[in-house]
């Protein structure tokens, strides 16, 4: 989809573009033993694992727009990052954290090729101006486990690829404790074994380069929360993945859980609240049976009423497990998203009622996660 900043933007059919619907049911499988009752002149050292010590959290939004597009298209007309005044209101809502979506294909236009260095230049640049103002960045390869429309497992793309693309961009921003690494947006269509394959590879590969920045590892069916104990051939997202190895010990899962209807985050309402609560309670006690650690990387909804309460149960449902949430982003924020719904990008300066409810969140600033 090609998006121009004059263009009146079509917000529903970029929701079904970015979000296609989920096939979830109205149940949510989850086992019953774990479904449980900036920065300015320091650095964040993200030493996030397990066992870890507790660090400053990582509470933000997404910034969408890097991933916007076709995979040809020209910046500033298909695509865009952050502008400075974007970053200058979410450092000034004391926000520390940014996830940063971007495209594969973009930043590596051949696989195990070289990297674009015009593309490059630009993503070193936003990274550089988002700590420059206390805010730690999680790169977001914004591609549901494709490249091209060709997805891992399914036609010629290999996790020896994937690995590839994480050999090089983890040296670029190797040692910078402001940079996190996402692995991959939402895997999906794939068999879980093949995702964790391929995330064992890309994990291995940032290591391999001697970088031990924090990694983020998602699970498989769009990292949903609600599907980690799904069954699946080859097993669910929590009995493989209570398997990945880090050898810098260094890694946090990273899930998305949406309110609405089916999970999805392209609906108006949120009636499902309390479903996605449960969800969370479920991957959390299974973090804490395994010791693991957990970063929500997409949550978020409208502004009707039931979808901001929704947002302010979520707060308070994560800042009362701190010990395992490391942080968290909600989506999302971005220069081009226009009338979107659930846009959390300002209006004239004036914050939308999404940001109002989760702004004390941001704002607790003495606690601690992990």
């Amino acid at each position: 989809m090609i998006i121009s900043p004059n263009s009146a933007y079509p917000s529903i059919a970029f929701m079904k573009y970015h979000r296609p619907k989920l096939t979830s049911s109205k149940r949510i499988p989850l086992p019953g033993r774990f479904v449980a009752g900036a920065l300015a002149t320091t650095l964040l050292v993200a030493a996030i694992s397990h066992p870890a010590s507790a660090q400053r959290c990582l509470r933000g939004v997404n910034l969408a727009g890097g991933e916007f597009g076709g995979s040809q298209g020209e910046y500033g007309q298909s695509y865009i990052y952050p502008s400075d005044e974007t970053l200058d209101w979410a450092a000034s809502r004391q926000m520390t954290a940014i996830r940063l979506p971007l495209k594969w294909e973009r930043l590596q236009p051949q696989l195990n090729g070289p990297f674009d260095s015009a593309e490059l230049t630009r993503l070193v640049d936003v990274v550089r101006r988002a700590n420059g103002r206390g805010l730690t960045v999680v790169l977001d390869p914004h591609n549901y486990a494709e490249y091209e429309n060709d997805r891992l497992g399914k036609g010629k793309l290999t996790a020896a690829d994937f690995a590839n693309f994480w050999s090089q961009l983890a040296r670029i921003f190797s040692g910078n404790p402001l940079v996190v690494y996402g692995l991959m947006n939402e895997p999906t269509d794939i068999e879980s074994a093949v995702w964790f394959e391929a995330a064992q590879a890309g994990l291995d590969a940032v290591r391999a380069t001697g970088a031990n920045n924090l990694v983020l590892v998602p699970g498989n069916v769009w990292s949903g929360a609600s599907h980690w104990f799904d069954d699946q051939e080859g097993g669910s997202n929590a009995e493989l993945f209570q398997h990945i190895s880090d050898s810098a010990d260094n890694f946090a899962f990273e899930f998305h859980q949406y309110m609405d209807d089916n999970f999805s985050g392209t609906n108006p309402t949120c009636p499902r609240v309390k479903d996605a609560i449960l969800a969370l309670e479920g991957v959390t006690g299974w973090m804490r049976q395994y010791g693991y650690k957990g970063f929500l990387g997409e949550f978020g909804g409208t502004s009707s009423p039931d979808c901001l309460e929704g947002l302010d149960d979520f707060g308070d449902y994560l800042t009362s497990q701190s010990d395992i949430w490391i942080g968290w982003t909600a989506w999302a924020a971005g220069d081009w998203w226009g009338d979107y719904p659930l846009s959390l990008q300002p209006d004239n300066g004036i914050d939308k009622p999404q940001i109002e409810v989760l702004k004390p969140y941001f704002q607790d600033l003495d606690q601690q996660c992990g």
